[in-house]
């Protein structure tokens, strides 16, 4: 094990990965209570959904372990799913099994690009400034997740203008501080104080007893209050049928649910394939320009998240070195460590289609078990055994809340904002880019729109300076493709 993984080499130990393991799968565990709650809308049985759902990132996880060696973890996207049912389905009029098949195509397409090593020189054209740029925003996106799953903020209604049409003011949904006096954000702040005393302590494990600790903390305060719902989970009291999805014989419905289905709910294997999805996919010739753009959204959003997070996260924190980056430009095929990720990035998503879910992406929440030590792939294959094993544990799953893991995003996130000192700020065509690249990420609550509108300002920020000739090809072709999907699908 030490041999495969490189730990030596990469100064890390067996007990260091496995704690980093635990806590990057604490912080994305809420996945396995999102997903089935968001897919379960368009009509897909629930716990079909939860099984695909474990069986994406068990896949997707396992595969970056195996084949690139770096400690990240993959699961069905949040923001994918979110477009997968709430526009393409519930908006657009599609069937569940036609978006699966979408999403099985985007991933096909995905591996092609890959292969072909255009993905490559998509990484390669982003500009340097641009790099730092997003490593700087994936830091604002990371600890504003932290932030919002710490239970920090809410979102209140603003009356403050008038429609100029109708003479009544218009109310929009503005950020603010929620109160001190709210059980969950009581635990979420003594989260960060644990958190914080840990970290600058610089104690050993000290992330995954901050963890422990705030947890118990939770406990104690669920007694307390003599309700097991004392402390809302931002992600946990989702509309999910908890008696079902928890039952006795959960697991052997979702395998039914994922094999065999109903008279009423066909199985979801292979149901991207059937009459009611990629068969009929196409049938209507007016509408396949628009089926055509869907599956680019899904596409770009697939190639860039990833992107992304592996230069926002792979620099600062080294897992991605200066000599990985330039192996990358000289050597062909997968023989550079990102190469290898890049592709294993890839594969989970056509498979998790087959299985019955959304895309699969590699998430930000990586982070936090790379803030507490994780450096190889041994730490990825933690977090896929605790994924396969939380089929028949999930109950125990949820004792560990969000406002538990929450702290050590804002902590990851805060350092990772130190790559924006490296950006020239008094260079306004320089820092325009940057901007609107790191902030949109964090605002957008989307690492690929970040990058959309990175690559879109860098374009009219050359064309106005008269400097047109420092666009690369690459950069021209993924702009246009950006603004063809926001054209088509954001209007």
């Amino acid at each position: 094990m030490k041999k495969f993984f490189k730990l030596e080499e990469n100064g890390t130990t067996v007990s260091r990965e496995i704690m980093a393991g635990v806590t990057t799968f604490f912080a994305m565990s809420y996945i396995l209570f999102v997903n089935p709650s968001v897919l379960h809308t368009t009509g897909m049985p629930i716990q079909g959904v939860f099984l695909a759902t474990v069986i994406a990132s068990v896949v997707g996880t396992v595969a970056i372990g195996l084949i690139a060696n770096v400690p990240y973890a993959l699961a069905p996207g949040m923001g994918l799913n979110a477009f997968f049912a709430y526009t393409v389905v519930l908006g657009m009029g599609y069937t569940w099994q036609q978006a699966l098949a979408m999403v099985f195509i985007c991933g096909i397409i995905n591996i092609i690009i890959t292969f072909t090593s255009l993905r490559k020189k998509i990484m390669l054209g982003i500009p340097m400034s641009l790099q730092h740029a997003i490593g700087g925003g994936i830091g604002v996106f990371i600890a504003y997740i932290g932030i919002k799953n710490a239970g920090l903020l809410q979102f209140i209604p603003d009356n403050g203008y008038v429609n100029k049409a109708t003479g009544a003011f218009d109310s929009t949904m503005v950020p603010g501080l929620s109160s001190f006096n709210s059980p969950g954000v009581i635990v979420a702040i003594l989260g960060i104080i644990i958190t914080l005393f840990f970290v600058l302590r610089k104690i050993k494990g000290g992330v995954i007893l901050s963890i422990l600790a705030t947890t118990i903390i939770y406990l104690i305060a669920i007694t307390v209050f003599h309700t097991g719902h004392a402390i809302p989970n931002a992600y946990q009291l989702q509309s999910i049928d908890w008696s079902t999805l928890f039952s006795a014989n959960s697991v052997g419905t979702a395998f039914h649910q994922m094999f065999v289905g109903s008279s009423k709910t066909p199985a979801l294997f292979f149901a991207a394939f059937g009459n009611h999805g990629m068969l009929s996919l196409f049938s209507h010739s007016s509408k396949i320009f628009e089926v055509l753009m869907t599956i680019l959204a899904f596409s770009l959003t697939s190639i860039f998240d990833p992107i992304g997070t592996f230069i926002g996260t792979g620099r600062s924190t080294g897992i991605f070195s200066e000599q990985d980056f330039k192996d990358m430009e000289n050597t062909r095929g997968f023989s550079s460590k990102m190469d290898r990720a890049l592709f294993a990035d890839m594969i989970a998503t056509p498979i998790g289609a087959i299985f019955g879910t959304s895309n699969t992406t590699v998430y930000v929440e990586s982070t936090a078990g790379i803030g507490a030590g994780g450096r190889t792939g041994l730490t990825s294959m933690v977090v896929a055994v605790l994924f396969a094993i939380s089929t028949f544990f999930l109950p125990l799953i949820g004792i560990v809340p969000t406002q538990a893991t929450a702290p050590i995003l804002i902590i990851v996130g805060m350092m990772m904002l130190s790559t924006m000192k490296d950006i020239n700020w008094s260079d306004l065509s320089e820092a325009i880019p940057c901007f609107f690249a790191s902030v949109f990420m964090g605002l957008s609550y989307s690492i690929s729109y970040g990058i959309a509108f990175g690559f879109l300002t860098f374009i009219f920020v050359k064309l106005f300076t008269g400097r047109v000739k420092e666009v690369k090809a690459v950069v021209w072709i993924v702009g246009i493709l950006f603004a063809i999907n926001f054209a088509v699908l954001h209007m």
